[in-house]
């Protein structure tokens, strides 16, 4: 074992033990998860289409969300389509470089989805809260700003879980048993005691999760707490106007409480919640704001129209 960690790694790619190891199994998958991922990316960059393409959804709330649609569309490609091509191949490998990458991507795509609910519980805030003033406090420039910091608490967040990683020594064992270099398992095959490590990595995504969820509790407690005083029958209807926030809020937060509790110990669910982290909150986020939302929906009806009477 090493005392310190140098990058004296003789590792030079991973063994990814993927989902399954059946044949039969494998081209299920592919044909199930090929359609789930194709289903995700147009899904998403459709939502992001129409609210380029639609000036009635040029306003600070769809600005937000075809910014989540964006982040979903990476969050489904950064794994998914080598997920896909695995299941055809034989040797399930993945450079050392490619490895670092996909973690990199992960957080930093996680991290910034994370904050970036909280920015669009803030605009519901506002919203529903401070309706006059909306369209000031939510400029532009605020929005802009948003999004930006949702990206760089991202990509602060995943850097400093790579800073430690790329140079940890692997002299060794290789095999990942997942679809994709996820970081404690990665860490674990490290040839050193890796508790600090591991702590190091459960206290910086731990911490942002939590702050994030708190953030989104808080935001809603107060939404629901000044409509009910304004207005006590408001209530069911500022749940329905936030319902499909939630619902997406529940889906992105709900594999992540499972993981932080048992994080470095592995379990047969692990596999299916990277799944549903990976490909199906990316396909369902835009079914749900789709499906409850009746500005998005009067905007499909007219692209539809307009391409009807093109042809």
């Amino acid at each position: 074992l090493f005392n310190g960690w140098s990058n004296t790694s003789v590792v030079t790619e991973f063994i990814l033990l993927g989902l399954s190891s059946s044949r039969e199994l494998q081209l299920f998958l592919f044909l199930i998860f090929s359609v789930f991922y194709g289903a995700a990316v147009l899904g998403n960059i459709f939502i992001i289409l129409i609210v380029i393409t639609d000036s009635r959804l040029h306003s600070p709330v769809y600005f937000l969300l075809s910014n989540l649609s964006f982040i979903d569309v990476c969050q489904a490609t950064f794994a998914t389509p080598k997920m896909i091509a695995d299941f055809l191949s034989e040797h399930k490998t993945i450079t050392f470089q490619g490895c670092m990458s996909q973690i990199f991507f992960l957080h930093v795509f996680g991290g910034s989805e994370m904050v970036l609910l909280v920015a669009m519980a803030y605009d519901r805030y506002i919203a529903i809260c401070k309706p006059l003033h909306y369209m000031t406090i939510m400029s532009r420039k605020v929005c802009a700003i948003l999004v930006g910091v949702s990206w760089a608490i991202g990509i602060l967040h995943s850097s400093s879980h790579l800073a430690f990683t790329v140079d940890l020594p692997f002299c060794g064992p290789n095999k990942v048993d997942n679809f994709f270099c996820d970081l404690p398992l990665v860490i674990k095959l490290a040839c050193l005691d890796t508790y600090v490590l591991e702590i190091l990595v459960l206290t910086n995504s731990g911490l942002l999760s939590l702050i994030c969820f708190l953030l989104l509790l808080i935001s809603y407690t107060v939404i629901l707490t000044t409509v009910h005083r304004q207005s006590p029958g408001g209530t069911s209807k500022a749940l329905s106007t936030l319902s499909a926030h939630i619902t997406v809020v529940v889906l992105f937060f709900g594999p992540l409480i499972f993981i932080y509790i048992w994080p470095f110990e592995s379990f047969p669910i692990d596999k299916f919640i990277s799944v549903f982290f990976t490909v199906f909150t990316p396909f369902l986020n835009p079914m749900i704001y789709t499906l409850r939302n009746k500005d998005v929906k009067e905007a499909m009806k007219k692209l539809r129209s307009r391409n009807v009477g093109s042809k």
